[in-house]
């Protein structure tokens, strides 16, 4: 087997968007993607609310989201929500859970809700949304959570 193969494997992971097995969208783009976890977006198709789940500040899948998906930092981000709540353009802010469990559990119980999971730490409760067309395994899947070794 090819060491650097082996040793890339350790250093990131595959971040996956996960929604309620409910929810009927399979398949986001990273622009789409971006909107919603901007607070940009409120709702999903079907009307219902989406309620994003986000872990505490500092958490590496969070770091991941910050930069591959919003664009911004911890700094801009505050920011954005907090004018957005201010004007009224976003309805509601994040929810910040601390475990991948309770990520999870929090997506199983809400219909509306939508988060993110290292793929180590996925089950059958949640159901995985392809980005761009592509799922976690797949060549060109943009997101991947660095582990902390070596950082």
């Amino acid at each position: 087997s090819d060491p650097l193969v082996a040793e890339q494997s350790s250093t990131s992971e595959p971040l996956v968007i996960v929604v309620n097995r409910s929810n009927p969208v399979d398949d986001l783009s990273l622009v789409e993607l971006r909107r919603v976890f901007l607070g940009n977006r409120s709702h999903w198709a079907n009307g219902r609310r989406i309620t994003l789940v986000m872990r505490d500040p500092g958490e590496p899948e969070r770091k991941t989201i910050l930069r591959d998906v919003c664009g911004m930092n911890e700094d801009q981000l505050k920011t954005h929500f907090l004018h957005g709540l201010f004007t009224g353009e976003i309805l509601v802010s994040p929810k910040i859970l601390s475990t991948p469990t309770g990520v999870r559990k929090f997506i199983f119980n809400v219909p509306g809700a939508i988060g993110y999971l290292r793929v180590s730490d996925l089950d059958d409760s949640v159901k995985v949304v392809r980005i761009d067309e592509l799922l976690p395994d797949d060549k060109g899947y943009k997101l991947h959570v660095q582990n902390q070794a070596g950082n």
